[in-house]
């Protein structure tokens, strides 16, 4: 059975390691549109770009790794189209039959169309080369539009390399679509602390450019005269060769919970899945390291025939200064309550959100004891024991 992997990145990385190591002889082609072999991506806005990660340390496997497991590495190659019908994708003057078929091509920076056509220095942070340019950078000032997590890691890094750094953000709080309005204020007085200027509702008006420089207004009436201008405002799944193959798309490639999409030859994984979630009981896209990860090993094992749903629950996790969190669940369905544990204002606690008798999400920051008992009650009933706070966490994983 010949299996192709569209996408050079995590998901896809782990897809064909996983068909290897499940025993998978049939010929395996990986095809990425970069000139690297797939790599992670966290590192780009964390030790990348702080300069603690050398340029090469993302890398999941180095050629070598493909050729000695007989997989077909394909880099710098763009797949044009997919032939459902024919079981066939086309790249440039060369075609390719697969039996199965993984769509893991990933997601792309959302353009701001204000700054992309002022003429001024605009950087998006999605490859090796963007990290590498915009480490360089660091040192100057930079204002950041949009405080989500690549924009407050940006934030971070530059702050470390002795850059001034205003940061623009439309939400009245940083992160507050993830965490609420209980714990993102957690993250607007870390970064105050650190010297951030950090404007909060409020937006881009306009950016002009000259050959004075570069003037950005807000929507407040205030301007901004930045060395460079970094768009963090989040991503969109690459999801054309679906729509133009006439797969089901709607905010993403829809999958099955066992990751299968419309048609029952062609698989998707990672940031451009959006997946029938088992336990959270709805849709969800996630583009984070750890999905990337675990989708593409299961899709490696459903296409080889096994049935197990995907259930695992989303994991992320962030750095800043001297902060660290990891976060596991997804509130995005809303949720009606925050248990807090530890000391939000010293910056080592825990928090577990609930909707109706569910603990959905949960997450700590600087405390490194939690993840396991937060992994093992998200998901579980939000009992009284999980809703008092003088209950220690550990306790609740029992």
């Amino acid at each position: 059975m010949g299996i192709v992997v569209v996408g050079g990145g995590l998901a896809g990385a782990h897809a064909v390691e996983e068909l290897r190591a499940q025993g998978h002889t049939g010929p395996v082609t990986l095809i990425g549109s970069e000139q690297h072999p797939p790599y992670e991506r966290p590192p780009l806005s964390k030790g990348l770009l702080l300069g603690t990660d050398e340029p090469d340390s993302p890398i999941v496997r180095d050629a070598g790794w493909y050729a000695d497991h007989d997989v077909e590495l394909l880099t710098g190659h763009t797949v044009t189209a997919v032939d459902t019908a024919a079981r066939r994708v086309a790249l440039g003057d060369r075609e390719l039959d697969y039996d199965r078929l993984l769509l893991a091509t990933g997601a792309r920076p959302r353009r701001l169309a204000v700054a992309d056509d002022s003429g001024a220095e605009v950087a998006y942070l999605r490859t090796l080369e963007d990290s590498l340019a915009l480490k360089e950078r660091l040192g100057g000032h930079l204002l950041v539009i949009g405080a989500g997590w690549i924009g407050l890691e940006v934030a971070s890094a530059a702050r470390q390399a002795g850059g001034s750094v205003t940061v623009v953000e439309s939400a009245s709080l940083p992160l507050e679509r993830v965490l609420g309005p209980e714990v993102a204020p957690v993250f607007a007085e870390l970064h105050r602390e650190h010297g951030v200027d950090l404007r909060l509702g409020t937006g881009v008006a306009a950016v002009e450019h000259t050959g004075g420089g570069t003037r950005v207004v807000l929507d407040d009436g205030s301007a901004i005269t930045p060395d460079l201008v970094v768009v963090g405002i989040g991503a969109v799944p690459e999801d054309r060769l679906a729509v133009e193959a006439g797969l089901a798309v709607d905010g993403g490639v829809l999958v099955d919970a066992r990751l299968r999409t419309s048609d029952d030859h062609v698989f998707a994984a990672g940031d451009v899945a959006h997946h029938d979630h088992p336990v959270l009981g709805h849709r969800i896209r996630v583009e984070h390291w750890d999905t990337a990860i675990h989708q593409g090993k299961h899709a490696a094992r459903a296409m080889l025939g096994d049935d197990a749903a995907y259930d695992r629950q989303p994991y992320f996790f962030t750095d800043q200064y001297d902060l660290g969190m990891e976060y596991v669940g997804h509130t995005g369905a809303g949720y009606d309550d925050v248990v807090l544990r530890g000391d939000l204002a010293g910056r080592i606690f825990s928090a577990l959100w609930i909707r109706g008798d569910r603990v959905v999400a949960g997450m700590h920051v600087n405390d490194w004891d939690a993840i396991d008992p937060l992994k093992a009650v998200v998901g579980r009933e939000a009992t009284a024991a999980v809703r008092d706070p003088g209950v220690p966490l550990a306790d609740l994983a029992d």
